[in-house]
């Protein structure tokens, strides 16, 4: 990973990891919906292909394996990852705008990802994971998405294996398991609100959902 030159931000970093079927997405849509002038979303880069409904620049920045090694070379990513074969990873562009817009920037990374951002020094980190109840929930889950083969779902369990393990392993700030979601995020934003506070940041009141 090429070292970078990143401009500390005035406010944290909120960076949320899980496994993929966590729940991640929806939790942190509940709480751009409930602070839609707090937070800015890092949009990710990936060299996988989009997903149904997934739209570019929203949800991911996809690209291609020979453009982003490109830019990784550069020195343009905070952090980057391999996952089931393909590239994510952060850039710094993405991180600036967020933060020289005056809101909290907002990390949805793989566990590789997390381990490199917290070895960037001067950055303030609010670190969360998410975790499933079991792994037989999160098979479920992942199998109603219809979008694995056999195979590679075998693969992506084997990680998730990993990723939980390393969440449960004093690496994080919280781990919030996620088996029934109101309560979930009601635990996230009230950990989140305590955190922020301890930082001389106030929340604004939150919109009526």
């Amino acid at each position: 990973m090429v070292s970078t030159n990143i401009e500390v931000p005035k406010l944290p970093l909120l960076v949320i990891c899980g496994p993929s079927g966590c729940g991640k997405s929806t939790i942190l849509d509940m709480l751009f919906k409930r602070f839609p002038d707090k937070f800015g979303f890092s949009v990710s880069h990936t060299t996988r292909k989009p997903r149904e409904g997934e739209k570019p620049g929203h949800h991911y920045h996809f690209t291609t394996p020979e453009l982003m090694n490109e830019s990784i070379a550069k020195g343009e990513f905070l952090e980057t990852a391999k996952y089931s074969g393909n590239i994510y990873g952060t850039s710094i562009k993405a991180v600036e705008t967020v933060s020289n817009a005056g809101k909290i920037c907002v990390l949805d990374i793989e566990m590789e990802g997390v381990k490199q951002v917290k070895q960037k020094p001067g950055l303030d980190l609010i670190l969360v994971f998410i975790k499933p109840p079991s792994i037989q929930t999160l098979e479920a889950r992942l199998r109603s998405r219809g979008t694995e083969t056999e195979e590679s779902l075998k693969r992506r369990l084997s990680v998730c294996k990993e990723e939980i393990r390393y969440g449960q392993d004093g690496n994080f700030d919280i781990v919030i398991v996620n088996d029934d979601l109101a309560a979930a995020y009601g635990c996230f934003e009230d950990f989140l609100i305590d955190e922020l506070l301890k930082r001389d940041v106030e929340l604004d009141k939150p919109s009526v959902n």
